[in-house]
């Protein structure tokens, strides 16, 4: 458990490093996201995004078990 969570604070502290870098990425509004506004309502579903990001996860976990 000690480890995961010091793992878990080095990744944070990497992901606050580089925010500046990474808030430049189009994460959330690519295409295939799904964007519905209205007069009084606003909805925003991150289909594709989501997608990239469960992948990028589905293999970085994949290769850290190898």
């Amino acid at each position: 458990m000690q480890q995961i969570l010091i793992t878990l604070g080095i990744i944070f502290l990497i992901l606050g490093l580089l925010w500046p870098w990474l808030s430049q990425l189009p994460l959330g509004r690519m295409p295939g996201d799904i964007h519905i506004e209205r007069e009084n309502f606003s909805f925003h579903f991150p289909l594709m995004t989501g997608l990239i990001i469960s992948v990028v996860l589905t293999l970085i976990m994949w290769w850290l078990r190898r």
